[in-house]
């Protein structure tokens, strides 16, 4: 089997009605590049027949099919960073399951790796998204950009490659919980973006609720600056600053007007707001505590029950995620 040159990895969690479109097209836009390729597929714990699917997949194509089964729900990104540690190829292309990412834009990117970039990310040109979505992903594009140095135009859009050098950086990184496009631009030396397609989702429906996004957004905030922190240390002097002074101005109106019980309630407004303000911190810094807790722990961020992939293959890595570094 020659050495592929082009990796495809694709994260499956519960995609069925959409894994038979997937393959057909697919395999005819990676058929018509003309060298060696290989795809990836992770399964992420699928509860439907995704995984018999896949393995019926590998059985036609063992010569570019590798299916890496998990023995349960680690998340898109772990699946993702499990099929960066199999890739082979020179560029590594992520695609999601769902078809929302045409596979038939992938040669654009390649194309733009070899004109000298070793990271491309992607802007969905036109998005089949609802304008709820549409909002919040533009609202936490200003947030990302206002706290970090990151600059990525459409952070939600999981088309994009990387080459070989950086796809090794991000494995040597070990990181529990991670924002893989966000992880790969901070090591990237000439990170670029392209405009791609956007389709309305083949089947199915997202598999990430708005709980999910908030806490990919957290995992994103606290994962790449203190930024938020420094925010809160900068309210609490304000904040100490302005009670000090509308405690002077009480004392002065009570030697001056005598004892008064007017603006009592305003008092208590005030308290329920520094208390409320007190509360938001201390989750906050709970996030960044989290976060050190779970990466000090170096317990493995996932564990692979099988991996489907030709004899003549090297020998698969552990079936263990590699733990922190």
């Amino acid at each position: 089997m020659n050495t592929p040159v082009l990796s495809v990895v694709i994260p499956v969690y519960n995609e069925e009605a959409v894994l038979a479109a997937l393959f057909e097209r697919l395999y005819r836009v990676m058929d018509a590049q003309g060298e060696p390729w290989e795809v990836i597929f992770v399964n992420d714990g699928s509860t439907d027949r995704s995984v018999p699917l896949l393995a019926e997949q590998y059985r036609k194509r063992p010569d570019v099919t590798r299916v890496v089964l998990f023995n349960g729900n680690f998340g898109q990104h772990m699946a993702i960073m499990a099929g960066f540690e199999h890739v082979r190829g020179q560029i590594a292309i992520t695609l999601d399951a769902d078809l929302q990412n045409p596979p038939e834009e992938i040669p654009k990117l390649v194309a733009t790796i070899r004109a000298g970039h070793d990271y491309v990310g992607s802007i969905r040109r036109k998005r089949e998204d609802s304008a709820f979505r549409r909002i919040a992903s533009r609202a936490m594009n200003n947030l990302r950009e206002n706290i970090t140095r990151i600059q990525m135009t459409d952070q939600g859009c999981m088309l994009r490659a990387y080459d070989r050098a950086l796809v090794d950086t991000l494995n040597a990184c070990g990181e529990v919980n991670t924002f893989i496009p966000a992880l790969a631009y901070t090591f990237a030396a000439t990170p670029t973006e392209i405009e791609v397609e956007h389709e309305e989702r083949f089947a199915g429906e997202s598999k990430y609720s708005l709980y999910k996004l908030i806490r990919l957004n957290f995992d994103l905030v606290t994962g790449f600056s203190i930024v938020p922190l420094q925010w809160f240390s900068l309210i609490g002097m304000l904040l100490s600053l302005g009670a000090g002074a509308l405690f002077v101005l009480l004392a002065v109106r009570r030697f001056v007007l005598g004892s008064e019980v007017e603006g009592v309630f305003t008092l208590f407004a005030l308290q329920f707001f520094l208390t409320g303000i007190m509360l938001f911190g201390i989750g906050l810094m709970g996030e960044y505590v989290g976060r050190i807790q779970q990466q000090v722990r170096a317990r493995p961020r996932w564990r692979i029950s099988a991996v489907l992939q030709a004899p003549q293959d090297p020998p698969a890595l552990a079936d263990a995620g590699r733990g922190p570094a």
